[in-house]
């Protein structure tokens, strides 16, 4: 059987998925971030196994992938509303450190643009108006960068389940074409 377009669409999903979770892998590394690296390592297994399952017609690793999709979706929310302060959470809490460093994100000293050398030690911008200085000269702050990666990994994620879906769909209408010749 020749690669029908949804196999050959799960499988480039599930690759983009595998480069850009290792991608993330690298910087939350970087950042001793660890409940992302146990995660992020949880998500390449399984997503592995979805693109085993699509070459070799296992549809139970699809499902599996079509499972771990959901929760990814899940956990792709819960670090944009972190890295925005939404629903209670705060960026500044040690939630992915799981408390057991001080490190926050990678991107937060290496920004693209941002200069924290000059940093006054006091922190403050003027003293008669006491603004806190966090980053000075960033391009584009940390937290927007963790949250566009976040939102990419939500878009490749929920195209990869549609797909995923679809194969399914599609290996058990074959299996029910064979199973009544």
């Amino acid at each position: 059987m020749g690669c029908c377009s949804g196999r050959c669409m799960l499988m480039f999903f599930c690759a983009l998925q595998l480069i850009t979770a290792v991608e993330r892998q690298v910087f939350d590394f970087l950042g001793y971030q660890w409940a992302p690296i146990l995660v992020n390592f949880l998500h390449v297994i399984v997503v592995i196994l979805g693109l085993f399952g699509t070459v070799q017609y296992k549809p139970r690793y699809i499902v599996l992938y079509i499972v771990w999709s959901v929760f990814w979706v899940t956990w792709n929310i819960f670090i944009c509303c972190l890295y925005l302060d939404l629903g209670g959470l705060s960026k500044d809490s040690n939630y992915l450190s799981l408390g057991l460093s001080s490190y926050r994100s990678w991107w937060k000293d290496n920004g693209p643009g941002c200069e924290n050398g000059n940093l006054p030690t006091t922190r403050w911008q003027h003293m008669e108006s006491p603004a806190l200085v966090s980053e000075l000269g960033c391009v584009l702050e940390f937290q927007y960068i963790e949250v566009m990666h976040s939102a990419l990994q939500l878009f490749i994620s929920a195209l990869g389940f549609v797909f995923a879906c679809y194969v399914v769909n599609i290996f058990n209408e074959e299996e029910d074409t064979y199973l009544y010749k």
